[in-house]
């Protein structure tokens, strides 16, 4: 018995899922729910509520595919939608709050992210930021927006979208110098 593929490439996958193909729908959500789980995951702390923004984010991707041109990559175009939801969500939970102060950055980087320290663990501090310096902070050093584009996505100033990635930064490079001191005193490293 010869076994018929269905679909080719992603983009036939694309165009039969647009056209309510169950099976194609599933195929991509195979193929991409891992990923965009990690997306929604960076921006939710807790899982179950990653994985239902998540599913809200799929549910989207599925009712607007005819709108996807195929003008760009097919990932990046689901990236938006997952990170607009995972926004969206913790707008409803009222846990974001930015302060209007403008900080001017000081020059040179200061990146907190060290070979030192896992990748899980620097995940739990950027989870443990308030939620408006997490969310400038990953679309930022994460997602690569720059702060015209977040302060539009998130409704705030650009001078505000650059206070909050400052002060993030800030504390973040405070947390893993502390940890980091800690360790050595008691002899982890």
């Amino acid at each position: 018995m010869k076994v018929i593929q269905l679909f080719r490439n992603e983009s036939q996958l694309i165009k039969s899922a647009a056209k309510n193909n169950r099976e194609a729908q599933r195929r991509l959500y195979e193929r991409h729910s891992g990923k965009m789980l990690s997306i929604c995951r960076q921006y939710v702390k807790d899982l179950q509520y990653a994985e239902e923004v998540m599913l809200t984010g799929f549910f989207k991707v599925f009712t607007h595919l005819q709108d996807f041109k195929g003008e760009g990559s097919f990932e990046g175009w689901m990236r938006k939608i997952m990170i607009r939801e995972a926004i969206s969500f913790l707008r409803t939970q009222k846990k974001v709050e930015f302060c209007d102060e403008n900080i001017e950055e000081n020059g040179g980087s200061t990146d907190p992210v060290t070979s030192e320290f896992s990748a899980a663990h620097i995940q739990e501090m950027i989870d443990n930021l308030p939620e408006g310096y997490k969310m400038v902070f990953l679309l930022y050093a994460v997602e690569g927006y720059k702060h015209s584009e977040i302060a539009k996505m998130l409704k705030i100033s650009e001078g505000t979208s650059k206070s909050q990635l400052f002060k993030a930064r800030k504390m973040l490079k405070e947390k893993l110098e502390l940890e980091k001191n800690t360790a050595y005193d008691t002899g982890k490293f």
